[in-house]
Order: C-alpha cells, then sequence, then structure tokens
C-alpha cells in the first residue's frame, strides 16, 4: 500500500520544529538526511486558525485558497480533557464538528473526509453494539434531540449569572468544569502512582475496550487509501479490541500493582521504598456511595458541626477533606459509564478493511503494511512495558 501526500495543513498549536522533533519523525530523519528540513517545509504549511469560529476564523480570501487545495480531511473529534470547561468542550465538540463539516461541502475537490470519535458516543448500551452512524442531532436519551441553541444560552446564561455575582475568573473556570461534569483512564493511572486513589468504582470482570495509538493511526491509514475514490460511501469502523481480543480490567489493575511495586513511583523521607497498598474495588454505584456515605461524608459532617461549634476553627481541615471527598465522587460519576459498560464494539467493517488490506498486500509486493489487529497483544505486556510507562512519562513533559 502507497500513499502520495502533497501538503499537511497543520494548526501550530506548537511550534513545528517541537513536532518534528517527536520520536516518530526519526524515521523520516534517517530516510531524508540532510534534506530533512526541506521535506518538511514542503509538507507540512502552518494554518493558523481555530475550529471553534465559523470559517475557522480566516477570512474569505484564506478560506477559498484552503477549499480549493484541500482534497482530504481528518478532524480528530473532541477534547479528550475529561475534566474540560463546558464551554470549551462545547466549542470544541460540537461547534468545532458542525464548522469542519461546512467547510467540508464548499472543497470542490474533496474526496475523503475523515473524522475521529471515540466509540463510547454510543452511550451506556449492554451487548454487541454495531457499526452505524448517530444521525444529526441525535442523543443518547430516547426522546431528546440535541437544540445547539439552548446550550449555547446555557453557557452564556451562566457568564452572565457569574459576571453578577461579581465572580472571579478562578470561580468562572471552576462552575464551566462542573457544568461539564453534569452534562457529560489515565487519571487512574496517575492516582495510584501518587498513591492518592486508595479505591475505584469498576468491575474487574467487564472488558475494557481499548486498543494502541499505533493502531487506530494504521486503520486510519487504510480507510482513507480504501475509500478517497468511493465519495458516496459512509462507513463506521470499530478499531476496537473487545471482540478480537478482550482485555478485563482485572488485567490493568494487575499490571499497574506489578510495575509500581517493581518501580516505585515515590519513597519515604528517607529515601526508602514506600509499600503500595492495594486499591479497594466496588462494582456497583449504590455499594461505593454506600461505602463512601459511612467512610467519609458522615464523618465529614460531624466535623462540619464541630467547626462550627468551635467558631470555623477546623476550616481549613473541613475545606481540604471536602474538596478531595467532592472530587473522588465526580472521578467516579465521570468513570462510571465507562467502567461499568457491559457492551462490546462490533468490527465488522473493521475486520472487512483488514482482510482487503491483507489481498491488496498480496499483489503489491514490497508495500508497507499497516498492522490494526488486535488478535496477538499481550495485553498484561502491553500495560507493564508500553501502556503505564508512556502515561508516566507524557504527564511529566
Amino acid at each position: 500500500m502507497g500513499m502520495k501526500v502533497k501538503r499537511f495543513y497543520l494548526n501550530p498549536t506548537k511550534s513545528i520544529g517541537t513536532i518534528i522533533g517527536r520520536e516518530i519523525f526519526h524515521v523520516l530523519k534517517e530516510k531524508h538526511g540532510v534534506q530533512f528540513n526541506n521535506f518538511i517545509e514542503e509538507k507540512i504549511c502552518p494554518l493558523v486558525g481555530d475550529i471553534i469560529y465559523e470559517n475557522f476564523g480566516l477570512d474569505n480570501v484564506q478560506l477559498e485558497e484552503l477549499s480549493k487545495d484541500i482534497d482530504v480531511i481528518v478532524n480528530g473529534a473532541a477534547t479528550t480533557n475529561f475534566f474540560e470547561r463546558y464551554d470549551v468542550a462545547f466549542d470544541v465538540n460540537v461547534l468545532g464538528v458542525k464548522h469542519v463539516c461546512a467547510f467540508g461541502a464548499k472543497c470542490p475537490k474533496l474526496k475523503m473526509f475523515l473524522h475521529v470519535s471515540t466509540a463510547y458516543v454510543a452511550g451506556e448500551q449492554e451487548g454487541i453494539i454495531p457499526e452505524k452512524p448517530i444521525l444529526m442531532g441525535e442523543t443518547l436519551r430516547v426522546g431528546t434531540h440535541l437544540d445547539i441553541e439552548s446550550e449555547l444560552i446555557l453557557v452564556k446564561d451562566t457568564m452572565l449569572e457569574l459576571k453578577a455575582s461579581c465572580s472571579t475568573e478562578k470561580d468562572g473556570r471552576k462552575t464551566m468544569k462542573e457544568l461539564g461534569l453534569k452534562r457529560t483512564i489515565d487519571s487512574v493511572v496517575i492516582g495510584y502512582a501518587k498513591q492518592t486513589l486508595p479505591f475505584f468504582l469498576v468491575d474487574l470482570d467487564l472488558i475494557m475496550d481499548v486498543i494502541p495509538g499505533d493502531m487506530v493511526v494504521n486503520a486510519m491509514m487504510v480507510a482513507m487509501a480504501a475509500h478517497s475514490e468511493d465519495q458516496q460511501v459512509q462507513v463506521i469502523y470499530h478499531v476496537t479490541s473487545s471482540m478480537r481480543n478482550p482485555a478485563p480490567y482485572s488485567i490493568l489493575w494487575k499490571s499497574l500493582f506489578q510495575y509500581f511495586n517493581d518501580n516505585p513511583p515515590c519513597t519515604g523521607r528517607n529515601g526508602e521504598r514506600v509499600r503500595l497498598k492495594k486499591m479497594r474495588f466496588f462494582s456497583t454505584v449504590i455499594w461505593f456511595k454506600l461505602y463512601m456515605a459511612v467512610k467519609y461524608m458522615l464523618p465529614l459532617e460531624m466535623l462540619r458541626l464541630v467547626n462550627i461549634a468551635l467558631c470555623g476553627v477546623f476550616s481549613r481541615r473541613y475545606n481540604e477533606l471536602s474538596r478531595k471527598f467532592r472530587f473522588m465522587m465526580q472521578l467516579s460519576e465521570l468513570y462510571a459509564p465507562y467502567t461499568l459498560f457491559k457492551g462490546c464494539f462490533d468490527d465488522i467493517n473493521l475486520d472487512k478493511l483488514r482482510m482487503g488490506m491483507n489481498k491488496d498486500n498480496q499483489n503489491n509486493n514490497g508495500a508497507y503494511y499497516f498492522d490494526f489487529d488486535p488478535k496477538y497483544i499481550d495485553w498484561g505486556d502491553y500495560f507493564y512495558n508500553v501502556h503505564i510507562p508512556g502515561v508516566l512519562k507524557y504527564t511529566r513533559d
């Protein structure tokens, strides 16, 4: 399989130098040698714009030139920050997609529009979930319809209320984050590494549908090549592992404990190793909330009453513990749809794509093989040697 790309248009949120300095470009540097920088200048075109704005914030001349030149659009659907402010998440996840689609309709040479999103947009379903599109305006709640104007009004009214009450910028950020939580796994890895996560809401027997990022990219490349001349067909691909090589949550937790036991993340005051504590797991929301109420909420309420009786002597301590309690409850609410998810994502379309690629490679000796088959992944080895070290590395960076 071969692909010839004339030019990439990238939004320079980071400098091009920072981007091409990543390890992923080492292969190209070895191939092109001293001509690498010239090669990059020919291929990458910085484009200052933002999808949260109509027409990306570009003027008409820029927009027209861009639309005439583009034949492939790849749109990464959303912010991946679970704790994102609601207004930011809405701008990127909803309006951003709307603006990109509107721009795509203006491109006369467009051959491919690739939209990449999480399979979990399917919502809290059970059983096998087919590869089918979600219709425009469709929501996860039966009998409801997405009203973008109402959502915009909600954001606007909330901001006006904050201004009317003379709230600080910090209050505004906090309110928008909480609004996002009300409207909507790697932080768990970090929490365990810091030993700040003593328990969690998860059914260890359920399937955690994960897939390595490079396999997602490979599937994207093959899908673009397969459909570049077939503009009338809309195909959904689940790049997932739950059908071909399911990984239960228990594998992740065993890998976490083994990794941090072998590589202790923190030390005591004198540099000695700290003994890791095993996490407590709750497989239902009811048991989790009951445990939180008895273990934390009741003592916290008693501290509040004592603090009132003693004229606020323990205010700082109460506020700190109260904040931690709210954080744990929000975290469980945020992760419950995933850690208690009882569905499996069908991958029939993806399997057909995979078989088609294998057939093409047999007819084209020497073509590069894009592997996106999770069947032979050893999940324990992957989490221990790849995923967990990678999360720790890039959170430090």
